[in-house]
């Protein structure tokens, strides 16, 4: 059993994530684990800046990523 509810528990979680990227809203935690892995001497934004960030990157034009 708990094999099975660990399961649905990250089957919820990517259901969730992909809901979210779909109707664009960026995932924060994904962000944060990003960050930390790939660029732990730079500091992490809060999920309010993130969020600001996010949305400013999305709506000008060219866009562009980290890596």
């Amino acid at each position: 059993m708990a094999g099975t509810s660990e399961a649905l528990r990250h089957f919820w979680r990517r259901a969730v994530q992909t809901a979210r990227l779909v109707i664009g809203v960026p995932d924060y935690d994904t962000y944060v684990a990003h960050m930390r892995a790939k660029h732990p001497e730079r500091g992490v934004m809060t999920y309010e800046e993130f969020f600001d960030e996010r949305m400013r990157a999305r709506y000008r034009s060219g866009g562009g990523r980290c890596c």
